[in-house]
């Protein structure tokens, strides 16, 4: 491969991975963090819109919706760019969350799920209490930790203030969580544990969405069922 056909791919898997975790996003937004023209990112867009990689999103509500004229065209990644960012892990946990279901029963894929999240638990509770008490930080916290792991995650605040979202662009487990639910719901669970605060999952890539969404209002408190 040549010099210049190398920087080519190093450029377009760039903008492949702020797709993944920052979309839905536009051109305009992708040249701006990369230091390019847009006519340049349009064109590396293109490319991978052709080899299936990212979709156009067309945005209905949200900061991208204009008040006038032809709404913004957004980027998100599809499945098979998700699996750009996935590693072999997903085979071996698909193999052996099948293998726990037919031999000892939902209850164990249950309990696998919640072991490898009590895991997680007990890696991110550190990081995310030195960040503090601010829900922000703490969300940033997890959001750093996640990224660390694969997860491709940002934090953004809603809902002039009131609430928070945590985004995950990517996940490492998507063939297997598309087959076991299980696996999202223990996740979210360890997030409201640590962040001490009542979440909500509103959208999951294993759904078909384009970013696994978990909503978390502000001063509200987890119940006894979601501790």
């Amino acid at each position: 491969m040549s010099t210049i056909a190398a920087s080519e791919a190093g450029t377009r898997e760039r903008i492949l991975d702020l797709v993944i975790q920052h979309g839905p996003i536009t051109a305009a937004e992708l040249a701006s963090q990369l230091d390019l023209t847009a006519a340049a990112v349009r064109r590396h867009i293109l490319a991978l819109e052709e080899d299936g990689l990212i979709v156009e999103h067309e945005a209905t509500t949200g900061p991208h919706t204009p008040r006038r004229g032809r709404p913004a065209r957004l980027y998100v990644s599809t499945e098979l760019g998700q699996a750009r960012l996935t590693n072999a892990y997903s085979d071996i946990a698909r193999a052996t969350m099948a293998f726990l279901e037919e031999e000892l029963g939902e209850e164990a894929v249950e309990a696998f799920a919640e072991a490898k999240f009590a895991a997680l638990f007990e890696r991110y509770e550190p990081r995310v209490a030195a960040a503090g008490e601010d829900p922000l930080d703490r969300a940033q916290a997890l959001a750093d930790a996640l990224t660390a792991d694969g997860y491709a995650a940002t934090v953004r605040t809603v809902g002039d203030g009131f609430a928070l979202q945590l985004c995950q662009g990517n996940c490492p487990v998507l063939r297997v969580a598309h087959e076991y639910p299980q696996l999202c719901a223990a996740e979210t669970r360890a997030f409201g544990k640590l962040l001490d605060l009542h979440v909500q999952r509103l959208a999951t890539l294993a759904d078909g969405e384009h970013v696994c969404t978990t909503n978390i209002p502000l001063n509200v408190r987890p119940t006894k069922g979601q501790e």
